[in-house]
């Protein structure tokens, strides 16, 4: 109990581990659009009880779920680019907008905002990948013909993905 009777809580900042977030775990989305992060992400995030996450519109149609201490290094990567811009202007505007700050509930889970599960085509089975930094939450269906489309790829995207940027991205390289 606190002051006057009043119950206190501790809202945390998810943030403080390095550890790279990798795998991906299947889910349900319950009727009031919430759903568990995997204990596993939670820990690699940093995340205690009550913790503070960001969910983004991300690539592709899925949400992108972000500690602050990611966010913020993504926040500078945009910085970066430059303001005259249009793209980087408008990603801007459409990223931060669309950008919500959740919270943890004490089973883990977070509540998706209508209009990012909307978007994002989500309905009762989804699916949870770590990538490196953050979690991207897709559509069981959308997820399975992503990997329909691009597996069988796999090694000539590696080979793009590591080769050297061109002179048309407007976003400098990470770092």
């Amino acid at each position: 109990m606190g002051i006057f009777g009043a119950k206190w809580r501790f809202m945390g900042i998810c943030g403080k581990s390095e550890m790279l977030l990798t795998g991906s775990f299947s889910r349900a989305v319950d009727e009031k659009l919430r759903v568990a992060l995997p204990k596993r992400f939670r820990l690699a995030m940093g995340c205690p009880d009550r913790g503070l996450l960001y969910l983004t519109p991300g690539w592709d149609k899925c949400v992108e779920i972000y500690t602050q201490e990611a966010l913020t290094r993504l926040a500078q990567r945009l910085a970066a680019g430059s303001p005259s811009h249009p793209q980087v202007r408008d990603f801007a505007r459409l990223f931060y907008g669309q950008t919500h700050q959740v919270e943890l509930d004490a089973q883990g889970r977070v509540r998706i905002p209508k209009e990012l599960a909307d978007w994002a085509q989500l309905q009762t089975d989804v699916i949870l990948i770590g990538v490196q930094d953050h979690v991207e939450l897709w559509s069981k269906q959308r997820w399975e013909v992503f990997l329909a489309e691009k597996q069988p790829h796999f090694d000539q995207i590696a080979q793009r993905a590591f080769d050297p940027p061109t002179a048309g991205n407007c976003l400098p390289p990470s770092g």
